[in-house]
């Protein structure tokens, strides 16, 4: 049965932000939705599409009297969020976030926030390149998983009714720690991510190929590593520094098979590529296999793009 919020506070208006705003208003999962953004473009915008019953430029307003309050902010203005709203957060609060780090937005956050509130870190595996406030969408987190990390203790009536919301968004919900989900998403999400930003600049930096060619002559693989390389700066840059131990950790182990793989190359290792490839090939099956993507071509996502419209530049960069 879907749950019912009384007054939900949106912290950010990104993709995120704005995608649970509409998923929200879409299925009646509260009786009124507050949408607190920095940028007055954003503020603007989330007006003009009516995405929230009530818009501000003040995160304290923002959480007053709010039941359940989710920061969609890059992590690394976390710390400094819940330093503003800690003092303004009602008795049985529920506080969240949809950072792709959690270990810091636990150390970051948890300080600050009054022992009268339930903190339960989260994180929706859903996105696209795209952000602000156009580009959200209410299918977004249509079976797809969201992780919760509560801290040890965390109160149990809280952590149901959180899993319940993601729920009655569409969600698909696993709760693991901390420090399991941050090894699981540094070589799950922001290993590749990395990898897409080194070869693109890779790409623009070859000196013998001109960037005009390089868009001209795009493949299938390098269009693909371009998407993601086309994510928020912003929020990148939060995910690296905040979740440096467990990316250089992944980068390391990548880099060792990317030597083996090396070898087989120069030694004309052909059983050992046919191999690997056969291996890797299965993976990308069982994704698909288990609905978490497509098999149509451009990852099966110009459904979705077609949903969001085209993003203004002043709306990438919403915190």
């Amino acid at each position: 049965m879907p749950v019912k919020i009384e007054r939900l506070a949106i912290i950010g208006l990104g993709l995120i932000g704005s995608s649970i705003a509409r998923a929200v208003k879409a299925r009646g999962l509260a009786a009124t939705i507050v949408a607190c953004d920095a940028s007055d473009f954003v503020r603007a915008r989330v007006s003009e599409l009516r995405l929230a019953d009530v818009v501000t430029a003040d995160a304290a307003d923002a959480v007053r009297e709010a039941d359940l309050v989710i920061s969609c902010i890059p992590v690394g203005g976390n710390g400094a969020l819940s330093q503003a709203i800690g003092p303004h957060l009602k008795p049985g609060a529920i506080v969240t976030d949809v950072g792709s780090v959690k270990g810091a937005v636990l150390r970051d956050m948890a300080p600050h926030l009054p022992e009268h509130v339930h903190f339960i870190p989260g994180h929706p595996i859903a996105g696209a390149e795209t952000s602000g406030p156009d580009a959200g969408f209410a299918e977004l987190f249509d079976n797809r998983w969201t992780i919760l990390t509560p801290p040890e203790g965390a109160d149990e009536a809280a952590i149901t009714l959180l899993r319940s919301f993601w729920e009655s968004m569409g969600a698909l919900v696993e709760i693991m720690t901390t420090d399991h989900h941050d090894l699981v998403l540094a070589i799950t999400s922001h290993l590749p991510h990395l990898i897409a930003y080194n070869i693109v600049g890779t790409a623009a930096d070859l000196e013998a190929v001109t960037q005009s060619e390089v868009i001209k002559f795009s493949a299938g693989g390098f269009r693909d590593f371009t998407r993601i390389a086309a994510s928020d700066p912003t929020m990148w840059r939060d995910v690296f520094l905040t979740n440096k131990d467990a990316v250089l950790e992944m980068l390391g182990r990548f880099n060792e098979d990317l030597a083996a793989l090396q070898r087989m190359i120069r030694w004309g290792d052909g059983d050992g590529l046919h191999d690997l490839f056969t291996r890797t090939r299965s993976i990308r099956k069982g994704i698909v296999a288990l609905g978490q993507e497509t098999a149509e071509p451009d990852f099966g996502r110009r459904k979705s793009a077609a949903s969001a419209p085209e993003v203004q530049d002043k709306a990438i960069l919403t915190k």
